[in-house]
């Protein structure tokens, strides 16, 4: 089974739902940001989550991806990011 693709960005995109991770104080976490032109309605204001644990990060941004039909990118700076996620690669 191929494994879902993730792209690597620099910064979040005003055209997908972006997902943060990120090291403080030793303690990993992620949060998702997604602007409300891309949800479609679903959102008067721009969203940015609290921070969350990574997992819970990442499955709270493929619910959010899939509830809107919209693509997610990944903001991973540390390289936090986890294989059993899905392969994370980065645009030429």
């Amino acid at each position: 089974m191929a494994k879902n693709r993730f792209e690597q960005v620099d910064e979040p995109q005003p055209d997908a739902i972006t997902l943060s991770l990120g090291q403080r104080d030793g303690k990993t976490f992620a949060s998702i940001a997604c602007p409300a032109d891309l949800a479609a309605g679903h959102l008067a204001n721009d969203f940015v989550s609290d921070e969350l644990e990574p997992i819970e990060g990442f499955r709270s941004a493929v619910r959010l991806a899939n509830e809107i039909k919209a693509p997610i990118v990944v903001l991973d700076a540390d390289g936090l990011w986890q294989d059993e996620w899905g392969e994370l690669y980065r645009e030429d």
